[in-house]
Parts: C-alpha cells; structure tokens; sequence
C-alpha cells in the first residue's frame, strides 16, 4: 500500500520549524494537550521524540512534513520495537514510524471510533476532513470525560410570540419538552461534553430564566447572564459579553433549538479546520409538486417533473474565534449573517458544519409538538 499523505486545512500551511530541542512548533496557539502538540518532523531523532511523547502526554506522535502533510504516526510501542531491533537513539523516527495508519473522518460517531480503536487496540487515530489532516481522537480522551474553559453563550432573550399564549408567562426556552425546560435539555448536553463556563442572554421575562438557573451551582458550573434592554438582533448579544473572556472560541447557540450534536467535536471540527467561524448548518431537501420548465423566447428548453432541491440551512449554532466576538460593539444591533458576511469580506475564514444528527429548531406550534413526540420516540 501507498504512503498516505495528509495536509492540513486552513487559511494558511502551518508553519513548522525544528529547534535544537527537536519540538515542532507552529504558529497557531492550540489548547491544552491540543493534538497539534503531537507533530513532529521526519528528521527528529528518535531520543527527542521521545521526551517530545512524554511531555504531550498523547501517547502518540504525528510525523508530519513542512508543510504538516501526515507521514506517519509514532506510539512508544513503535520505538520500542525500533530499539530491539537495533535502531540508534539518535537514529530520524521516520525510521520506526508507522506509514500506513488507520484514520478516520473528522465527523466519525465517537461511538464508532470507540469500536474501531478497541477491535484493533489502537491508542489513536489520525481524523481527517476531505483527505486532509484535521485532529487527532486518542482512545483515553473519547472515553474520559473532557474540560473544556471555552465560554458558552445560550441566546435565551426571544419572546417567542408563534408559540402564544404558551409563552404569555413563560419565556420559550423555559418551556418543557418532555420532563424538562428546552434550555435544561441544552445545558446538559453541554455540560455533558465538558463544557462549564456559560453566558446566558435575556429580554423577555428574564427573571423566570434567571431564578430557574440561578448561577449554576445546581448543575457543578458556573453560568452568567446579560441583559438586552432592547432586541439587538441575533449576534447583537456579543457586545454585551464581558471584557475578560478567555482568548478561545466561543460556542454560540439559538435557545430554542432541540438537538443531541456533540459539541466537543464541533469545538475539534473548528479547531482543526483553523477557521475564524464555524457556523452550524442543516441539509434540508426541497420538492416542488409540478412539471418545472424552462423556455427561451417561448420555446421549450427543458422539462423536469417535481425536481427536487437541496440546500443547507442555518442551524443557529456558531463557533466563534475570540476576535469576531469582540468585534460586536455594545448595544450594537447586528444579525449573525451580517456579522459573519463582514468578517468573510475582510479575508476571514468561515466554515460550515454539516448537522447529521438530531435537530429542531421550534419555531412554531407543530414544532413544539413534533418535540414533544420526538423526546420520547428517540430517547433524546
């Protein structure tokens, strides 16, 4: 079988260098135990990959060229085969790497990977996204539990004026669907990923929302809350965050929305395709119910019977970087388009993230009822 070479995505190649302590660097700041940590160079010998594997802590090493095109992967099993076998410490590791390793895509069901790396007792596996080198899932860290310090931000302000006169008293994401308030449902799936720190943003009734959730410690985190005196649109809530945030994305998301995504591998997914934004979306599937034809001049050109349309739709959750966050000025207006069709026009990268699992935006009544069968029907 042929190498697999693998590139990174982004706007730019990552830039390696290989220092006299034989660690790769590269210009982007990843996150702690980031698996960007674990690259190194084909020429490193085997001595500093090795002390290069005991402080990442990942077990494993991604051999990577210049321009961070996967070569191979390296755990301490390869190294100690290397060295019965004769190989020097001071021998380059692409010498015991292995150059044939199994991946997988970025979007892989952590369920899935958890059966690929059990069956065949792997450490890790390299994630790909369309041939491209995108992360790294390492067996202990898609079975433990993990932290993440990047602040979430639950859009909760609506009045919900569709689903009246169920929301006369009551702010919709306080409605239950099933056993639960809709933004409870959220919460825990967000705690369930890993996540702690939370922003709530209010306007309609906003006392319900604060004395349901107060500051968290229900839940083991901490959750705040700002306040629009006004509508500010749907990413207008961004200017009123506080100024000490964390320099990490922010994870962005619409109250009244119903899925079960995973929201750690949303925050990887934006990660490694090293993107300003990262904006949810949803496949939806159009068919008109006639003969569609196209003429010119009042001749027929075309005929096609109840074509069928696909598009993808916005699905109300973003993954902001820190800077496109900050950049919403207080008690400025501005919807998420605008917001993002402005940093797209000043060079940003934005990306899409395909939804393939649950999701509902409840928008309107039969929304809300399809909910309420939905919670039950699939166990959400």
């Amino acid at each position: 079988m042929a190498t697999q070479h693998i590139t990174h995505t982004g706007k730019a190649k990552l830039h390696l260098v290989s220092t006299a302590s034989g660690k790769v660097h590269n210009t982007h700041q990843p996150l702690k135990h980031h698996w960007r940590k674990s690259m190194v160079l084909p020429e490193v010998n085997i001595r500093k990959a090795l002390k290069i594997l005991d402080d990442v802590s990942l077990r494993v090493l991604l051999v990577v060229d210049c321009d961070g095109a996967l070569l191979g992967i390296v755990c301490d099993g390869d190294i100690r085969r290397g060295l019965i076998a004769g190989v020097s410490l001071e021998a380059p590791i692409a010498e015991v790497m292995n150059s044939q390793p199994i991946t997988a895509g970025l979007d892989t069901p952590k369920s899935e990977l958890i059966d690929t790396m059990s069956k065949r007792d792997l450490l890790a596996i390299p994630l790909l996204e369309k041939g491209k080198l995108a992360g790294l899932q390492t067996l202990t860290h898609v079975l433990l539990k993990p932290h993440f310090d990047n602040p979430v931000f639950l859009m909760a302000g609506g009045g919900g004026t569709r689903l009246r006169p169920l929301t006369n008293d009551c702010p919709k994401p306080l409605l239950h669907v099933g056993n639960r308030p809709l933004l409870e449902r959220t919460l825990n799936n967000f705690i369930g990923a890993g996540f702690n720190n939370f922003y709530i943003s209010t306007h309609y009734i906003p006392e319900m929302i604060k004395d349901y959730f107060g500051n968290g410690e229900k839940w083991g985190v901490n959750i705040r809350y700002v306040h629009e005196k006004s509508p500010l649109g749907t990413a207008g809530a961004l200017g009123l965050l506080p100024h000490d945030l964390p320099e990490l994305p922010i994870i962005m998301m619409n109250g009244d929305v119903l899925t079960n995504i995973d929201f750690a591998q949303l925050l990887e997914f934006h990660l490694g395709k090293n993107a300003d934004a990262t904006l949810c979306v949803r496949e939806i599937e159009y068919q008109i119910p006639y003969g569609v034809i196209q003429a010119d001049n009042g001749r027929i050109t075309n005929m096609e019977e109840k074509p069928k349309y696909q598009h993808h739709i916005n699905a109300g959750i973003y993954v902001l970087n820190h800077g496109v966050a900050k950049s919403v000025a207080r008690n400025q207006h501005i919807d998420m388009p605008t917001l993002l069709e402005n940093h797209i026009s000043s060079g940003a990268q934005v990306d899409i993230f395909p939804i393939q699992e649950y999701w509902l935006d409840i928008g309107s009544m039969a929304d809300f009822s399809r909910a309420q069968i939905d919670i039950e029907s699939l166990n959400l």
